[in-house]
């Protein structure tokens, strides 16, 4: 473990508790950290400097481009396709059929695909393949979406699509760029990895996280009018069209959008990272932007009543929309019996910075 690892370890605080009986069998830390339009901390909690991949959360950053290039028009992309491009989809037939109509516009097909082959996400269609006793494809891949994109994107560049997923191609450096932009994290100074599926992922710290979706729901008044109207047009379609950003059921981005009704994005990252943009409001008049990393990288346990535990604090989530997404928060443990054994709860109370209200005279 190197020093800078060993600080963040140490650093984190107690997200969620697993209770099993009267004790706390297990327990989960991390850090995460809410910024507003203006940059300005909310609440924290853990070490927010520690650098970690963005991983799937990048995705509508790395749609961005897409559409503020106009490549997105250029191609006719429904609102559909544009959420899709943002998605880590459960690889579904309206998934498939949307990936496949976004390769047809731009003339390619499914062996252009650079984003390799899993199981699908979806429970139901990974056991109709095993039914068929058929291998899963590229196209039911969770990142698909955003491969077709950065596809269109190479072609409306003149860029070569047979490279498109490398750090050297034109695709993948407007989108480097775009993740400095709305960062606020020099181009030199972002760790590159390779994300699952084969593209550039990017380290930067969760507090960079935060600023990005706050930037993404809020655009600073600087940005050009192509980017502004690209944010909007992003935000707009993962609340339009929240099943293409996780699927028809099982999926806490997807229900946390629904549930919040026009007010949030959120987007999932492997590892256990989390972010939500929450749009203006009349509590937060400049919305904000929500990170969270879970330091053991637990993807299902943990994170959910972290993430949600947090918006309730931050009074994002109604009494009714806690109820909606009550499977999440507490998430609960059955034994093989089906019995219901082990609860895993938040475990921290937020210090929240509310933005002072205006005396008019």
């Amino acid at each position: 473990m190197s020093l800078s690892d060993k600080t963040a370890n140490e650093c984190a605080d107690h997200l969620v508790e697993v209770w099993r009986g009267s004790i706390i069998e297990s327990q989960h830390d991390g850090h995460l950290i809410a910024v507003d339009g203006n940059g300005a901390t909310i609440c924290s909690l853990g070490s927010p400097e520690t650098v970690t991949y963005l991983r799937s959360s990048a995705k509508p950053f790395q749609a961005l481009p897409v559409v503020a290039s106009g490549a997105a028009d250029r191609f006719g992309f429904t609102e559909r396709e544009v959420a899709i491009s943002c998605g880590s989809h459960n690889g579904e037939p309206v998934h498939v059929e949307t990936v496949h109509s976004m390769l047809r516009k731009i003339g390619l097909d499914e062996t252009a695909l650079k984003c390799g082959v899993h199981e699908p996400y979806s429970v139901d269609v990974a056991r109709e393949l095993i039914h068929k006793q058929e291998p899963p494809t590229a196209i039911q891949n969770n990142c698909s979406g955003k491969h077709a994109a950065m596809l269109a994107l190479a072609k409306h560049l003149g860029a070569p699509t047979e490279t498109y997923n490398e750090l050297s191609n034109p695709v993948q450096h407007m989108i480097t760029q775009t993740v400095s932009d709305f960062s606020g994290v020099g181009v030199e100074d972002i760790a590159i990895g390779i994300d699952g599926c084969g593209v550039p992922v990017f380290g930067i710290t969760v507090r960079a996280m935060a600023v990005m979706y706050a930037r993404l729901i809020s655009p600073p008044a600087n940005a050009s009018r192509e980017v502004s109207d690209a944010c909007k047009r992003i935000v707009k379609a993962m609340i339009d069209f929240p099943e293409m950003i996780g699927g028809t059921k099982d999926r806490l981005d997807t229900e946390l959008i629904r549930a919040g009704a026009g007010r949030l994005i959120s987007k999932i990252g492997a590892e256990g990272v989390y972010t939500v943009g929450v749009l203006p409001s009349s509590d937060w008049p400049n919305g904000f932007g929500f990170a969270l990393k879970v330091e053991d990288g637990d993807d299902r346990r943990a994170r959910p009543p972290a993430v949600i535990d947090a918006l309730r604090q931050l009074g994002v989530l109604s009494a009714n929309e806690l109820e909606i997404l009550s499977t999440y928060s507490p998430a609960v443990i059955t034994n093989r019996r089906g019995d219901r054994v082990c609860e895993v709860r938040a475990a921290f109370a937020l210090k929240i910075n509310r933005p002072v209200a205006k005396i008019v005279s």
